[in-house]
């Protein structure tokens, strides 16, 4: 953002688009009460530049323009006839506001025509459109908040889990940024006292006792690995797996979709080959993200939308982070199962016998001989559906439980940048070892206080904010 934006007022329509009982305009920086006082009627006809922090009011939105031209007396009657929209204004002065800046927002109904003429006249009277996220970079460049801070508004936004808005909402408060902090004043001392060595060897400071440096190194390594670690869980459970369901056709895996979505979403029939095209979508297993994906079933494809989709199948399998490999338990074992089990040798899995309500002739000790274990459903009357759902998620989670202490890292960003600093945390440890010059062990320190800066937004450049705010809707 170039400086002398932040000086501009910005508005911006802050609720999605479309039809709803509520919509808002959100207006932020130094003339936010001035332009709210030429477009805002009072019920008691007080002027919005007098307004309490923290209050709303109730009103109307006017193009006044006309009666200023007119020298008419500014009042709700005249106003009428001049009305926009019946609204709510709430006033939040600086610096206790989202941006620090005084910010007015304007409730009015929700429909697409009342809010762009509110915009619209918002932005005659002397505001300029928002950028994507410029409320939020506002709030990081006025010291609101950190850069990773900014970044968690983001992941609630985009949150499709309870589990991944918690990760946001545990970053926003600053459990991330606390912990990184605390992180970067222990180097900070230990980095203030190497340099004191260095800069000063014949002074009467005191050697370094290397052994100690070499703990409070080791220290911020176990810190760091706890934070990977963490991470790993967090990342699945902001972006999810992607999961495909295959098996030979007719042999449930629409009917398994449509009971993982708790609705009918494929069509099923007793007609092997009904499914001939992908069908993808999204359902929260246990907490977890998972992009779905119903496959057509692997045959000797007839003509050429059958091949069409029998490729595309494949190449869903070869991308999925899981695949489900379903069986139809009311027949034997069929040359496509054993297609599909060679094919699936390389990737996770979990088995499902399908149609365990019908007589069962599959060969099941065959499928044991070949994976660990088989859950038994039946898709059509919704039984153990459950069973495969702790399955998926014991898989994913690996029967790893991750502590209420742990800070969940689901950034892409942060996740590359704090794997950086453990790496020249391990090079501090290692010239140590070799009993390199303190020279070496402070620039790696320096190097590892860098990497923690890009995190917090003590250091960023203009490029690395468009990156992360164009990302933003308009309004946040």
């Amino acid at each position: 953002m170039r400086n002398q934006d932040l000086n501009d007022t910005i508005a911006a329509i802050a609720t999605a688009i479309g039809e709803s009982g509520i919509g808002i305009v959100r207006i932020s920086g130094k003339d936010a009460l001035k332009i709210a006082d030429r477009i805002f009627v009072s019920k008691d006809d007080k002027k919005s530049s007098t307004f309490k922090t923290y209050t709303t009011h109730y009103g109307w939105v006017v193009d006044l323009r006309a009666s200023e031209e007119n020298n008419a007396i500014r009042n709700t009657q005249y106003a009428g006839r001049n009305i926009i929209d019946e609204v709510i204004l709430t006033v939040m002065r600086a610096p206790k506001s989202y941006t620090k800046e005084d910010i007015v927002e304007i409730n009015c109904h929700g429909g697409i025509v009342a809010l762009r003429r509110v915009l619209d006249l918002v932005l005659e009277n002397g505001c300029r459109l928002a950028e994507p996220g410029e409320f939020t970079k506002r709030a990081f460049l006025n010291g609101r908040i950190d850069l990773s801070q900014a970044e968690a508004v983001l992941d609630i936004i985009r949150a499709k889990t309870d589990s991944a808005l918690k990760i946001g909402v545990e970053q926003l408060r600053g459990v991330l940024s606390g912990r990184l902090n605390k992180i970067r004043n222990t180097l900070l001392s230990l980095l203030s006292l190497l340099e004191a060595n260095i800069d000063f060897p014949e002074e009467e400071i005191g050697a370094v006792n290397l052994k100690q440096v070499s703990e409070r190194l080791h220290k911020v390594n176990e810190e760091l690995k706890d934070i990977l670690d963490a991470s790993k869980h967090a990342r699945i459970l902001r972006e999810g797996i992607s999961v495909v369901i295959c098996g030979k056709p007719n042999a449930g895996k629409s009917s398994l979709l449509n009971a993982l979505l708790k609705q009918e979403r494929s069509i099923v029939t007793p007609v092997a080959g009904t499914t001939r095209d992908t069908i993808e979508e999204v359902i929260d297993i246990k907490g977890i993200p998972i992009r779905i994906v119903d496959t057509a079933g692997i045959i000797e494809p007839a003509d050429l939308v059958e091949k069409k989709a029998v490729l595309r199948s494949k190449r869903y399998m070869d991308l999925a982070d899981l695949v489900i490999l379903m069986f139809d338990g009311s027949k034997r074992l069929a040359k496509e199962d054993e297609i599909l089990v060679k094919k699936l040798k390389r990737k996770t899995a979990l088995v499902v016998i399908n149609k365990i309500d019908l007589k069962q002739k599959i060969e099941k000790k065959r499928i044991l001989e070949r994976f660990k274990e088989a859950i038994d459903i039946s898709a059509k009357k919704l039984r153990n559906i459950n069973l495969l759902e702790d399955a998926i998620a014991n898989l994913v989670y690996a029967g790893k439980i991750t502590s209420p202490e742990s800070v969940m890292v689901s950034n892409l960003r942060h996740i590359q940048t704090i794997r950086q600093a453990q790496k020249l945390i391990a090079q501090a440890i290692n010239s140590l070892d070799n009993k390199l010059s303190l020279e070496f062990i402070a620039q790696d320190i320096k190097d590892v206080l860098g990497c923690l800066d890009d995190i917090l937004g003590r250091r960023f450049s203009e490029d690395l904010l468009d990156k992360i705010f164009s990302e933003f809707c308009i309004g946040k």
